[in-house]
């Protein structure tokens, strides 16, 4: 846990190379451990300088704006379910994980902000 580099520092990180990373990996599958990763997909790191916050110069290509733009309690951006541009970059990032390090599946971290508005505080 967990395997996504994330720019806001309570974060759990990722230690080790890609490689390292992949090799773990493929030496769970040889002893018949399935692997699941913790994807974070219900927010984005604050930090504008490596994260996807204000990439393209606008405040909201894949992020709310206003009100709902800031997790309060995570210091972080939270994205727009409703852009089709998010829905791809998120279904893509889900599926190169998969393809790229063979992870068996996933465990969804920060539901209950994807699926309420108050983000379950």
């Amino acid at each position: 846990m967990t395997s996504q580099e994330h720019s806001y520092y309570a974060s759990f990180g990722r230690f080790g190379t890609p490689d390292d990373h992949k090799s773990l990996i493929d030496k769970a599958h040889e002893l018949g451990i399935l692997v699941l990763m913790d994807i974070v997909h219900s927010h984005a790191s604050n930090n504008v300088l490596d994260g996807l916050n204000m990439f393209d110069g606008t405040d909201g290509h894949y992020f709310h704006t206003g009100s709902r733009r800031h997790h309060s309690m995570w210091d972080s951006r939270l994205f727009n379910y409703g852009s089709w541009d998010v829905l791809r970059y998120l279904l893509s990032n889900a599926r190169w994980w998969l393809e790229e390090y063979k992870f068996d599946g996933y465990i969804f971290d920060g539901v209950t902000s994807i699926m309420y508005i108050h983000h379950g505080l």
